[in-house]
């Protein structure tokens, strides 16, 4: 939908947050230390999906579910599913504050495009699209639904499983089926419950060097209870509910892989213990948008830090499309740069092992991930 799309594909992912059926967790020490956190009593787990082996992108990882923005993600027939809304700004969804560095998915002008889809309805339905093509997860809600009243923890209706499975199998083969099944099941794909977290464009590895990169979007959205879910086994070859904290402490022991968005999200997740809490918090900052944040990589003697934007080695005007030199070659070790002081909003590798640093003030009403005390931070 822009003309920067010959250097990355657009995407959307979502934050399945769900309230486990206890309530709450028997205290467990943690392996990973969060030292603002009290305790380790979160009365919800998070889905993750392990990319198959054979994926061209992150294989073997733990991601949320997500995918790429089909054309029909903005098809106009959408129009006919929506119909009680198209008159609403963004659909019901409201409109969102805009800033100089948010991604075109929300800022460009579908209409010059051909689509009379907004952005913002785009990109959750892609979100909710993919979601449903990867875990089974299906986020509708009946035509008449009155999106006022979509302020609870969202409740995911059973329904029949048989012809669930069937329009999976059509959807995965051909995305604009999504609408059909809405059409037929007499449905919406519910946008308002995806609230705007987090966008993040992937980092230039290498100058010179093509590598697939995602514009991505990241939503969130909380569930009164976990759904079933089931694998696609194709893109998608296992799942596991995870607690923030137990995720990040699998990524430490080197049991999973996590790649860097979702291990910055995560930290940032281990503020809420209560789902509750999250909820309120999503909910309140929805409107507010945020900025797209591409990774800068720094090479140290010792390790590799991805620099985002706050942080003092973050160039001022980084080019996003990597046809510059974006990889930055240090002669100092991480420890030296460290020492310097100075404003950090860094994800440090040393030895694979990942530490977050960061100390500037979140922008837009976000908050800052829960840094992480590690083995690797006792080297610096």
């Amino acid at each position: 939908m822009n003309n920067t799309l010959k250097y990355w594909k657009e995407a959307a992912t979502l934050i399945v947050a769900a309230r486990t059926s206890h309530g709450h967790f028997p205290y467990i020490q943690p392996q990973v230390q969060f030292p603002n956190q009290q305790n380790n009593t979160s009365d919800y787990e998070v889905l993750l999906l392990k990319r198959s082996q054979k994926s061209g992108f992150m294989p073997n990882a733990f991601v949320f579910p997500g995918g790429n923005i089909e054309s029909s993600d903005f098809s106009s027939d959408w129009i006919k599913v929506f119909s009680r809304y198209e008159q609403k700004p963004n659909f019901g969804l409201g409109l969102v504050k805009q800033h100089d560095n948010r991604s075109p998915m929300f800022t460009a002008d579908s209409s010059k495009f051909g689509s009379l889809i907004p952005g913002e309805v785009a990109t959750r339905i892609c979100a909710i699209r993919e979601t449903f093509e990867e875990s089974g997860i299906l986020l509708v809600v009946p035509e008449n639904f009155n999106s006022e009243d979509n302020q609870h923890l969202v409740e995911v209706t059973d329904q029949d499983k048989e012809k669930l499975s069937k329009w999976r199998e059509e959807v995965q083969r051909n995305p604009s089926q999504f609408i059909q099944m809405c059409k037929e099941m007499r449905c919406m794909p519910n946008i308002w419950a995806l609230k705007e977290w987090s966008n993040w464009l992937t980092p230039v590895i290498s100058q010179g060097v093509k590598s697939r990169r995602f514009d991505t979007a990241f939503f969130i959205c909380c569930l009164n209870a976990k759904p079933a879910v089931s694998d696609d086994n194709k893109e998608v070859t296992s799942f596991k509910w995870w607690t923030p904290t137990e995720a990040l402490e699998d990524y430490k022991s080197h049991k999973i892989w996590i790649p860097p968005p979702q291990f910055y999200e995560l930290s940032r997740l281990c503020h809420f213990a209560p789902i509750n809490e999250l909820h309120k918090f999503i909910v309140n900052r929805s409107l507010e948008g945020c900025e797209r944040w591409m990774p800068v990589i720094a090479q140290c003697e010792d390790g590799i830090v991805h620099t985002l934007p706050g942080d003092d080695l973050y160039p001022e005007d980084p080019d996003l499309t990597g046809e510059k030199q974006t990889v930055v070659c240090s002669n100092e070790t991480i420890e030296n740069l460290i020492q310097k002081g100075g404003r950090f909003h860094r994800l440090v590798l040393i030895d694979g092992k990942p530490t977050l640093l960061v100390n500037i003030k979140p922008k837009y009403k976000h908050i800052n991930p829960l840094t992480i005390e590690s083995e690797s931070k006792n080297k610096l």
